[in-house]
């Protein structure tokens, strides 16, 4: 057993979450408090009732999440919202939240860690808000973007998208894991015409067209498994516990 308080500080410190502003209304750090103390560490993309359980049903007594409860507007306790947060008091599960933090972190956070798993080097930042860049440039693959879209398509088979209106051998990769909407417009300033995502919308079909873009959108819940992933091992190999990987089936 390992006091809360202890990962919860370790947490907070190897993700920056304190140095990093999030959107209005979302709110890292501790979400549910436990009884103190921890045994097993697990995490979940979405701080959902069915990740609850799987969690609880694994062991997991702090599950950090990387989309956790609490948004604009604030969610009343009432129907499911109640039922989860009830469910994680009376099975003693403690609840974390890492949004941006876990975005934007040069070695934990999705960007860097979806990088990784290409074989890019990431050589630059962009997309700033309020004072952080939440986006990731890598140098582009050496056998171009047929060998980047192989890499992609290996590592999201369900999830794999591809526009393909830029260039062929891009010299620079954007990254952004989850929703790129904000990016796309963001890319040619950015010296960039290759974008690596999680989502987009209809009309960014045409927008590729138009500005001759590379847009890769893989799935949203897929780019966001990395950051807690790695935070969570982290923090389970400094305390010597069991660390689990929460898993849903969302398609999107």
């Amino acid at each position: 057993m390992v006091s809360l308080s202890e990962i919860v500080e370790f947490c907070a410190k190897a993700a920056n979450v304190n140095q990093i502003t999030d959107f209005d209304g979302a709110m890292n750090g501790l979400q549910i408090e436990n009884n103190g103390t921890v045994s097993c560490i697990g995490a979940a993309v979405d701080a959902g009732l069915v990740p609850f359980q799987k969690a609880v049903a694994e062991g997991v007594d702090f599950l950090i999440c990387h989309h956790g409860l609490f948004w604009t507007p604030p969610i009343p306790l009432t129907g499911v919202n109640r039922a989860k947060v009830k469910f994680a008091f009376d099975h003693n599960l403690a609840v974390y939240g890492a949004h941006l933090p876990l975005d934007c972190h040069p070695e934990l956070g999705n960007n860097a860690c979806l990088a990784k798993a290409l074989g890019l080097k990431p050589v630059d930042t962009f997309l700033p808000y309020e004072g952080n860049h939440i986006g990731l440039i890598t140098e582009g693959p050496a056998n171009g973007r047929h060998a980047l879209a192989e890499a992609l398509k290996s590592l999201f088979p369900q999830s794999y998208q591809a526009m393909e209106f830029g260039s062929d051998h891009p010299e620079r990769i954007a990254i952004l894991t989850g929703s790129g909407q904000s990016a796309v417009n963001k890319l040619k300033a950015a010296g960039v015409d290759t974008l690596v995502t999680g989502e987009l919308r209809q009309n960014h079909f045409n927008i590729a067209q138009e500005l001759k873009l590379n847009l890769y959108p893989c799935g949203h819940y897929a780019t966001e498994t990395f950051g807690v992933k790695a935070l969570g091992e982290l923090a389970a190999k400094q305390f010597g516990l069991p660390f689990k990987f929460i898993p849903t089936e969302c398609p999107l």
